[in-house]
C-alpha cells in the first residue's frame, strides 16, 4: 500500500513543502531515501518506541519512505511525527482518508510526547500558500503559527491526539489568535527609559536622530561615561513597527527557533553578542545554514561593545550586510538569502587603557599600542557608520540631580512624526522606508543644498579630508535633522551639526 503524507523544510526564512511517500510491500526491512540527514535517518528507532508505547507496533514489513523532492537536502528531527503517522496509514492501523489535507511535522519523543520544531511560522504561510486546509505541529510552537489566518492550526502534545483526530475521534480544536490585537500590545513603559539618563543632552539629541532616520552610530568615550546605558535605550525610542516589519521578525526567530511560546514580535528586537563571536555566528553560516545575530537583529538594533575587542575578519564580514541589508550564504548546491536591515550602534573606549585625551587620567597606553588597538577597526567600515559622537563622563552635579530627564515616550513621537515624513517621501519606493536607505540618487534628489550648505560642506570635506561615503552620510544626516524640524529644505544648520557627528575623521583620532 502506497501512502503520502506531507511535511515541510525550511530554507533561508522560506519554506518548501515535503511529500513523504510511504510503500508497504512483502519482506523485511526499513528503507529512508531522498538525501535525509543522520537526524532523520535515526528517526526509526524513536518511532517504533513511541508507537510500542502508545498501543500500534512498528509494522513486520518491508517500508520503503521517499522524501520528495528527492535531490532536496532533509535536515533535523522535525520528520519524526509525519514519518509515523505515515507508517500507521499505510500498515492500516489507523483508518483515515483526510491525512492528506495537513501539513504535519513535530520530534517524537520515546513515549509519544512532541519536542518543539525550528520555522514553525513560515511552514505555515507555505501551506497556506498552497491550500492545505491544517497544520498539526508540537503546542509549544502553536502560537507563532497561528499568526497565519485562513489555516487551522492544530498544538498537539503527543501522536496519539493527532491519530485520535485523523479518525475522527476527540476534540481537538485549533488555535486562533487575533494578530491585530496581539501586534498592538505595545509597551508605553519600556524596562529601559532615557528618563533613567543624568545629563548626555548632546548625546541623546545623537540617538534621537539616529532613531529618527535609522542611521548608525558609534559612541566613544572612556570606561563609565554611560556608553552602553544609552544603547540599551535605544530600542525604547525607535518607532513601533509596522505590521510588515512584525511578520518579517517574527519569521527570523521561528527559523531559528527563538520564539519561545511567544507569538508574534511586536518590540524590535535588541541584540548584544560578545566580542569573541566567530564571523558564522555573526553573519549566518555553517554547513546547514542558520540567521546570524545580524538577522536576527532586523528591523532592531545590533550593539556591539568594544567595537576594537571584536576579530577583525569578524567585523570585515560586516560591510557587505551592512550595505545591502540583506546576507546571502552559498553552498555547493543551493544559496540562501537572509534579511539584515538592523541599525548598527557600536562603543569603544578611545584607547586600550581607557582614557584618552584627559589630562587628569594617567597616561597608561604608549602611541604604538594606541595605534594597534585602534587599528581594528577598518576605515571602510567607519564610513558606513553615519554618526560618530564623543561621550564625556557625567559630571557630580548632573548625577545627583533629582529632576527627572525627558522620558523615551516622549522622544519617541519625535521620532515616530520624523518617520512618518520619510515614510510618505519613499511611499512609492519597494525598498527604503527611512533615509539611511538612501542611495546616490536619492541622495542628490532629496537632500539638494544651497550655495551656503555647500560651501559649509566643501570647507568641511577638505579640512577633515573625508571621502566621497562620509560626504553622503552627512547628507543623509543632515536630511534627518531636517525632517525633525519638520523643514522640507536640508539648510545650513543642518549640515553644520551634520559635520560635527563625525569625531573620527578629525585629526587626533586615526591619523
Amino acid at each position: 500500500m502506497l501512502i503520502k503524507v506531507y511535511g515541510s523544510a525550511v530554507f533561508g526564512v522560506e519554506a518548501t513543502t515535503i511529500t513523504i511517500e510511504v510503500n508497504m510491500d512483502k519482506g523485511i526491512g526499513y528503507h529512508l531515501v531522498g538525501l535525509p540527514d543522520n537526524a532523520i535517518k535515526e528517526s526509526s528507532y524513536r518511532i517504533a518506541a513511541a508507537l510500542k508505547n502508545n498501543g500500534y507496533e512498528m509494522p513486520g514489513k518491508k517500508i520503503i519512505i521517499n522524501m520528495a523532492p528527492a535531490d532536496l537536502r532533509k535536515e533535523g528531527s522535525a520528520y519524526d511525527l509525519p514519518l509515523a503517522i505515515g507508517i500507521l496509514v499505510a500498515s492500516a492501523q489507523i483508518k483515515t482518508d483526510i491525512y492528506e489535507q495537513y501539513v504535519i511535522m513535530g520530534e517524537l519523543s520515546l513515549d509519544g510526547s512532541l519536542q518543539p520544531i525550528q520555522g514553525a511560522l513560515p511552514i505555515a504561510i507555505k501551506a497556506k500558500e498552497e491550500g492545505f486546509k491544517g497544520f498539526f505541529l508540537p503546542i509549544q510552537n502553536v502560537k507563532e503559527a497561528a499568526i497565519v489566518a485562513g489555516l487551522d492550526v492544530y498544538g498537539v502534545s503527543n501522536v496519539q491526539e493527532v491519530i485520535d483526530f485523523l479518525e475522527g475521534k476527540g476534540n481537538l480544536q485549533p488555535t486562533t489568535i487575533d494578530t491585530r490585537a496581539e501586534f498592538y500590545k505595545t509597551l508605553d513603559f519600556p524596562e529601559f527609559d532615557f528618563s533613567d539618563v543624568k545629563g548626555q543632552e548632546s548625546i541623546k539629541r545623537c540617538m534621537e536622530i539616529a532613531a529618527a532616520g535609522g542611521h548608525n552610530i558609534i559612541l566613544i568615550g572612556p570606561p563609565g561615561a554611560g556608553k552602553t546605558m544609552l544603547a540599551k535605550r535605544l530600542p525604547s525610542i525607535l518607532p513601533p513597527m509596522t505590521l510588515r516589519e512584525a511578520l518579517e521578525t517574527t519569521k527570523i526567530h521561528s527559523v531559528a527557533g527563538k520564539l519561545k511560546e511567544v507569538g508574534l514580535m511586536n518590540q524590535r528586537p535588541f541584540r548584544s553578542p560578545h566580542h569573541t563571536i566567530s564571523n558564522v555566528a555573526l553573519v549566518g553560516g555553517g554547513s546547514y545554514p542558520q540567521p546570524g545575530e545580524i538577522s536576527m537583529a532586523h528591523n532592531g538594533v545590533l550593539f556591539l561593545d568594544e567595537l576594537p575587542e571584536f576579530k577583525r575578519d569578524v567585523l570585515e564580514v560586516m560591510r557587505q550586510p551592512l550595505e545591502d541589508r540583506e546576507v546571502t550564504i552559498s553552498r555547493a548546491k543551493f544559496t540562501v538569502t537572509y534579511p539584515s536591515s538592523f541599525m548598527l550602534v557600536a562603543s569603544m573606549n578611545p584607547s586600550p587603557g581607557g582614557f584618552f585625551n584627559d589630562p587628569d587620567a594617567p597616561q597608561t597606553s604608549s602611541p604604538y599600542e594606541m595605534q594597534r588597538y585602534l587599528s581594528k577597526i577598518s576605515g571602510p567600515l567607519l564610513d558606513r557608520i553615519d554618526i560618530h559622537i564623543e561621550v564625556t563622563p557625567v559630571p557630580f552635579e548632573k548625577l545627583s540631580d533629582d529632576r527627572k530627564a525627558e522620558s523615551s515616550v516622549d522622544i519617541r513621537k519625535r521620532v515616530t512624526s520624523a518617520r512618518e515624513i520619510q515614510s510618505k517621501r519613499f511611499e512609492e519606493m519597494e525598498h527604503i522606508h527611512y533615509n539611511a536607505q538612501m542611495n546616490t540618487k536619492h541622495i542628490r534628489e532629496y537632500c539638494a543644498l544651497d550655495d551656503n550648505s555647500k560651501e559649509l560642506l566643501k570647507t568641511a570635506m577638505e579640512r577633515l579630508n573625508l571621502s566621497a561615503r562620509a560626504y553622503d552620510r552627512i547628507l543623509k544626516v543632515a536630511r534627518t535633522i531636517a525632517d525633525l524640524d519638520e523643514a522640507p529644505q536640508v539648510g545650513s544648520g543642518h549640515i553644520a551639526e551634520a559635520i560635527q557627528y563625525r569625531s573620527l575623521d578629525r585629526d587626533g583620532w586615526l591619523g
